[in-house]
């Protein structure tokens, strides 16, 4: 302990501007929410069923926010506080329902909570095609599903569910993923003998296991909430999960992130039953069917750099349409209300057989 006696009047005195200064926020706090209310108030007036979530104005709000931010606090924190404030704004208007890839606790819930805040009504599901059945049926505005990662690559079953869907993405999440691993706390992690998680979570920690759990059976499940589910009453096994799966069923962090990359991410899209404005800065997705002939991908691609338009990824599925023909998955920076992304479309809809529109959305803020 320092000898150095406490400057009791400046900390009195810096004590009292803090305690000024949060009260003029809470002032400013509950206006900003008054005026939420009004908005939901005017918007009713004109339209019954008018939608109160806008993507393409919260993206904006964000950018601004991250642009005038002089610090000290982090541009990507200051964010983060305001989207918080926003989703208690907006749950005044109405809450939004949005339907994830469950259980409580999975990577894709915290997907959910990190687009939408804390102050949405989450719903987990057991498969994706259930969180686009969900939000289909109106049962939620909103669902949240995984898309690709930065390691294992895109995730299939999503991309699948597109193809007889009629949904559209209205935006996107970009989550770094730290994997833990845990077990339930009466638990001697010297016996551990079998180790849960999602098939993808034990790849990106293969190099990791092979080196401390050898000779630990690896038992692949629909999600790493539901690795950690399991290992809460069972002897002589550990799961691994994110640190709120540990949180939601009270086990014990033996190791902290053991994913075999550092930079491990997931990116995740919001899907929905309305189309995006432009926001500014956004993405185009689009489901491509070419003809089976000889250069159709070279045909496809062209128009992407005679217009100078970003090619973001390219994925291939089979067709469910024909044995042995393929659609294609694009993305691509850009808005379908962008001039030159008008012209693209119409030099794709020239070479394609079929062009289904995914829809265009904000680019991941926060």
């Amino acid at each position: 302990m320092s000898d150095k006696p406490l400057n009791t009047q400046a900390l009195l005195a810096l004590r009292d501007d803090i305690d000024s200064i949060d009260k003029q926020i809470h002032i400013l706090l509950n206006k900003r929410a008054t005026c939420a209310q009004k908005v939901a108030e005017t918007k009713l007036l004109d339209d019954p069923d008018a939608v109160f979530y806008r993507p393409e104005r919260e993206a904006q709000v964000l950018r601004r926010v991250k642009e005038r931010n002089e610090g000290p606090l982090a541009d990507e924190d200051v964010a983060r506080l305001f989207r918080q404030i926003m989703s208690a704004c907006l749950a005044l208007e109405k809450s939004q329902r949005v339907a994830f890839l469950g259980p409580e606790g999975t990577f894709c819930q915290l997907a959910a909570i990190k687009h939408f805040g804390e102050w949405m009504q989450s719903k987990p599901m057991g498969a994706i095609d259930e969180v686009f059945r969900e939000v289909e049926a109106g049962a939620c505005e909103y669902g949240v599903v995984p898309v690709e990662n930065s390691t294992e690559g895109v995730v299939n079953y999503t991309l699948d569910s597109f193809l007889s869907s009629n949904l559209k993405i209205s935006g996107e999440v970009e989550l770094r993923i730290h994997h833990n691993l845990m077990t339930a706390k009466n638990n001697d992690p010297k016996n551990i003998t079998r180790i849960y998680s999602h098939q993808q979570s034990l790849a990106q920690c293969r190099k990791w296991l092979d080196t401390k759990y050898p000779n630990a059976e690896r038992v692949a499940v629909n999600s790493n909430a539901e690795a950690a589910r399991r290992v809460m009453g069972e002897w002589n096994s550990a799961a691994i999960a994110g640190e709120m799966a540990a949180e939601q069923y009270d086990l014990m962090i033996l190791n902290e992130k053991i994913e075999d990359k550092p930079d491990n991410s997931t990116r995740f899209l919001i899907i929905g039953r309305d189309e995006v404005q432009t926001s500014g800065k956004d993405k185009t997705s689009l489901i491509v069917s070419m003809k089976n002939e000889p250069g159709a991908l070279y045909h496809l691609l062209q128009p992407f750099n005679d217009l100078k338009v970003d090619l973001t990824r390219v994925e291939t599925r089979p067709s469910p349409s024909s044995t042995w023909s393929y659609v294609f998955f694009i993305d691509f920076v850009g808005h379908l209300d962008d001039a030159p992304i008008k012209k693209l479309m119409e030099k794709i809809q020239q070479t394609a057989a079929d062009v289904k529109i995914l829809g265009s959305y904000p680019v991941a803020v926060i």
